[in-house]
């Protein structure tokens, strides 16, 4: 049988302020028509439908539209879990009769192991959890990381499942040795957030979601699709193409990638303002793309921002490598250090202007600041 990998679509993400949902729609509108052109027998989404819990109406409504023209459609079976973005109640609504289409979707995790059967075919699906819920769930009170969780799940999996039959597991995780980048959320704090490759070891094909390159892991059966757009400049040289999976009897597959091309790149530049200015360089630029600006010059410029714009449109981030590197030399600490230095309330100012690119208002500080106050003194020892 024929299926298709996708994972991480981030509907509603806000990209330096810029909503993508627009650019979301046209790579949606070419996977659409790559799904009518192969004829899959399923579609498969690894986790994060959406960007955030509580996504934008935009986001809901391309969401909706897109599922019912593969589903409803199309008629292609989905075979879909929520990820770590995802609200796990809120994706799970209507999944009791979404199956009557086939279309499977499973929010939130459950004590029921059994798998969809689709043309020989056993998709199990597992949609992301943190430990504690696993630890509940499973009344098991060893689970303490993610691999834990990940262990236990497939060991009450693995008491059902028929290692003569094709089976793919769906899931939504971080395995170790896996390559990040900074649009995807932490799952844990240091190595209590990954899983080791070795417990997917009885599937014949993982197809997970977290991890936003298709070349995240290289591993014969574990496979990452990779996001549906670069959503950081730390994905500029990433491809975005989703995974086609050619399945036989015997769980032995062939893969192949198609890419998807969206309108406006994510790119960065580097060079001197007048080099970057210059007709005969952004002549062979497309200057109509998302881009990030490292600027060569020292000393004093003015308005660069401005004047690149005129050219550049869409430049999304302008810095210069002669103040990050006074920067990293007079401070002496990285990015991540200077990132645990900000108290709660700077995390949260930086957090809500990034999801809602509005100002962060004092009256707004004020409200959060008695709220982190009540919080951090609950938590203290009486």
């Amino acid at each position: 049988m024929k299926f298709i990998h996708t994972a991480d679509w981030h509907l509603g993400k806000l990209v330096h302020g810029v909503y993508m949902t627009g650019h979301q729609r046209e790579a949606l509108d070419q996977f659409v028509q790559l799904v009518e052109e192969e004829k899959p027998d399923a579609v498969v989404i690894a986790g994060d439908l959406y960007d955030r819990s509580v996504p934008p109406v935009e986001a809901v409504n391309l969401l909706d539209e897109m599922l019912f023209k593969l589903n409803v459609e199309l008629k292609t079976p989905i075979v879909s879990i929520a990820g770590n973005h995802d609200s796990a109640d809120r994706l799970s609504f209507g999944s009791s009769w979404y199956r009557h289409s086939h279309f499977y979707l499973s929010g939130k995790l459950t004590d029921s192991f059994k798998p969809v059967h689709i043309n020989g075919v056993n998709f199990y699906l597992v949609p992301y959890a943190e430990p504690g819920a696993v630890k509940e769930l499973l009344d098991d009170h060893s689970i303490h990381t993610h691999h834990d969780a990940m262990k236990a799940l497939v060991g009450r999996i693995e008491e059902e499942l028929n290692p003569k039959e094709p089976n793919v597991f769906v899931g939504h995780a971080f395995v170790t040795g896996g390559e990040t980048c900074e649009s995807e959320r932490l799952l844990s704090v240091g190595a209590s957030g990954s899983v080791g490759a070795e417990l997917f070891a009885p599937f014949s094909y993982t197809a997970l979601g977290h991890l936003h390159s298709p070349n995240a892991i290289r591993h014969e059966t574990i496979k990452y699709s990779g996001s549906l757009l670069k959503y950081s400049f730390s994905e500029a040289k990433h491809r975005k193409s989703v995974s086609i999976i050619e399945m036989e009897d015997n769980g032995t597959f062939t893969i192949r990638e198609r890419n998807l091309t969206p309108s406006k790149d994510m790119r960065e530049l580097e060079g001197y303002l007048d080099e970057l200015l210059d007709t005969s360089f952004y002549e062979k630029q497309k200057c109509d793309d998302y881009l990030k600006v490292t600027l060569l010059d020292e000393g004093a410029i003015l308005d660069p921002m401005g004047k690149l714009r005129q050219v550049y449109p869409y430049v999304m981030h302008l810095e210069r490598k002669a103040d990050l590197a006074d920067q990293r030399r007079n401070q002496g600490f990285s990015i991540g250090d200077s990132q645990k230095k900000k108290s709660e309330l700077d995390l949260f100012e930086q957090f809500y202007k990034e999801m809602t690119a509005q100002d962060f208002t004092d009256e707004k500080k004020s409200v959060v600041a008695g709220v982190i106050e009540t919080a951090v003194k609950e938590e203290m020892p009486v």
